[in-house]
């Protein structure tokens, strides 16, 4: 399973190097999971705001907000 990983993770970076669009697109990705870490380790019931993070980035992905 590692090694499909490790491929998988090889082609995205592959990808992102040669691609200055995804670079900029992949930065920005990386800024708002900073964010949304940061916000979850600053409230009290860590498990909780995991969870509600998740719901607003699968709803994102499905379209619905």
């Amino acid at each position: 399973m590692s090694f499909l990983l490790r491929h998988i993770a090889r082609y995205a970076v592959q990808k992102l190097t040669s691609d200055p669009q995804a670079r900029e697109q992949a930065a920005k990705a990386a800024r708002v999971v900073v964010g949304k870490a940061k916000q979850i380790t600053r409230g009290e019931d860590k498990a909780r705001a995991a969870g509600r993070a998740v719901r607003r980035v699968l709803n994102k992905l499905q379209g619905d907000r």
